[in-house]
């Protein structure tokens, strides 16, 4: 018995360390990651509308190709034919070029043709707002400010934390779990409360972390994978090919040849947009971008397919469901459970309210070891908070709490900012305000920098609505799911702050949640 106890105890120890280490950066990226399950609502909600004329028919494509090329002759080196326009891709042909950014960085620009009644040439600079790329980037670097290559290891480090984190915890658990697996004991023992709720969100998630936790791994060191199986089996032929090419036809396959031809060898398969463009060796390519709501996507919200850019004819299928082989379909399982792009909007909407429930699963476990770590402190005779109890439970209030208001904030002001905003732009606005509420969390202390931050951020909340009052007459009326989930969870945070404050004025002084005098406990 006493053996059991001690592992259970070290098992404790290990959950704890590893979740206080990677807790924070793991909330960033399960809130941002579940705002990701809605990305092309939301690119449509923040996007401007166009002045263009309206998209021609796939019929009259090649003649605005045609068009196209010969004003803007660079467009050949890659354009694209969207078959699904809407406020984010506001016309059937669109290409970009590159540039660099206002902040040094290479960027690329958009631009959107389009025929007028008349038959002239319209071209617009547009392209869809960056705000939900950079949410996306955001939940995959965790919210490092760091390059894309030194983001993901670091990364893929955290997702392995979390994976002992989840073994280490239900391990934890095992001895009690009958018992306590069911009961949420409210009360004046609010951190039993608290554990309960812990301990219900991770079990009855488990599997869909355990997903998130094998995934993040592999996206982190997707490369360096596909790398060692070259080096292994010393096959390149193995790594699937980004892009197909083959000679370059005088007249490639006119967009609705290529419908057609799809439709027939790929049952199912609907086509969103096709990419003509030029392989690295100079040839022709081309390439469908699609879905088959039969099966999983190998990207968030389409998958690819190779095609001859003569006849348009399938040439690769190694990313289209249910004509790939063992090793290409298990490779797309972990993208599209990772995604959570297979079984519809039902299935997102799931994913998008297991991401809140692991970020809030995150928020409460950080919370329990602070508490855990301040009751050690009291039997050990410290009477008020030590510095380092007063900064992780700062940190517990602040860098949720920025994370939500600095989203909310930089998604609102998409609509001042319109499309020719960058990513760099947003990112600007999101940590601006976040670091504004980490630095005023860790001035003020856990106790009143929840009470004062949490209407805050229900302000930044109420500010994506408030923005569609301003833009209502370019925002249609569809678009208003993202309106409502933002008003309901600005409520949301209205009763948390209410909770919160009752907390803090009749709780115990002496816990976290206590108001602490700053001077004492700076001095510990």
């Amino acid at each position: 018995m006493k053996v059991r106890t001690d592992i259970v105890r070290m098992y404790k120890d290990i959950h704890g360390w590893v979740g206080i280490i990677s807790g924070l950066a793991l909330f960033v990226a399960f809130y941002a990651g579940a705002i990701t399950m809605f990305e092309e609502p939301l690119q449509r909600w923040a996007s401007t509308p166009s002045t263009l004329a309206a998209p021609v028919s796939v019929e009259r494509t090649p003649e605005l190709i045609r068009a196209v090329l010969a004003a803007h002759p660079e467009a050949a080196k890659g354009y694209q034919v969207n078959l699904e326009t809407g406020r984010e891709n506001p016309a059937r042909v669109s290409w970009q070029v590159a540039a660099r950014g206002a902040d040094g960085h290479g960027a690329r620009r958009t631009f959107y043709a389009a025929l007028d009644t008349e038959g002239e040439l319209q071209v617009e600079e547009h392209g869809p707002s960056p705000v939900a790329e950079f949410i996306d980037v955001l939940h995959q670097q965790v919210g490092l400010m760091l390059d894309h290559e030194i983001a993901m290891p670091i990364m893929g480090a955290i997702a392995m934390l979390y994976a002992i984190a989840l073994v280490s915890g239900l391990v934890v658990l095992l001895p009690s779990l009958v018992k306590d697996l069911f009961a949420l004991r409210s009360g004046k023992n609010v951190k039993r409360m608290w554990l309960d709720v812990h301990n219900l969100l991770g079990v009855f998630s488990l599997p869909f972390h355990i997903i998130m936790a094998l995934t993040a791994v592999v996206f982190a060191f997707h490369d360096q994978f596909y790398d060692a199986q070259e080096a292994v089996f010393a096959h390149a032929e193995d790594r699937p090919a980004a892009v197909a090419s083959g000679s370059s036809p005088e007249s490639p396959a006119s967009p609705a040849s290529v419908i057609h031809s799809l439709s027939r060898e790929v049952p199912g398969f609907v086509p969103v947009a096709l990419a003509y463009g030029k392989g690295r060796d100079g040839t022709a390519s081309l390439r469908a971008m699609g879905r088959d709501p039969r099966y999983g996507l190998r990207g968030p919200t389409y998958t690819v397919a190779a095609l001859d850019p003569a006849t348009g004819r399938v040439k690769d299928k190694d990313y289209l469901g249910g004509q790939q082989d063992g090793w290409g379909a298990t490779v797309t399982s972990f993208f599209a459970l990772h995604f959570g792009s297979f079984g519809g909007t039902g299935v997102r909407w799931a994913y998008f309210l297991l991401g809140l429930a692991g970020a809030f699963l995150f928020y409460t476990g950080n919370l329990l070891w602070v508490e855990s770590r301040r009751k050690r402190e009291r039997k050990a005779g410290a009477v008020s908070q030590t510095r380092s109890t007063r900064v992780l439970g700062s940190l517990t209030i602040g860098v949720p709490l920025g994370c939500i208001a600095g989203i909310s904030v930089t998604v609102a002001a998409a609509k001042l900012l319109g499309t020719g905003a960058s990513e760099g732009t947003h990112s600007l606005v999101y940590h601006v305000v976040f670091a504004g509420f980490v630095i005023w969390a860790l001035l003020r202390g856990s106790a009143r920098a929840a009470t004062e931050l949490l209407p805050v951020c229900a302000v930044g909340m109420a500010c994506i609505p408030l923005a569609t009052i301003v833009f209502a007459s370019s925002h249609p009326a569809e678009m208003l799911a993202v309106d409502f989930v933002a008003g309901a969870s600005a409520i949301v945070l209205l009763g948390a702050w209410n909770s919160t404050r009752h907390r803090v004025l009749r709780g115990p002084q002496d816990s976290v949640w206590g108001r602490q005098d700053r001077s004492r406990s700076a001095s510990i």
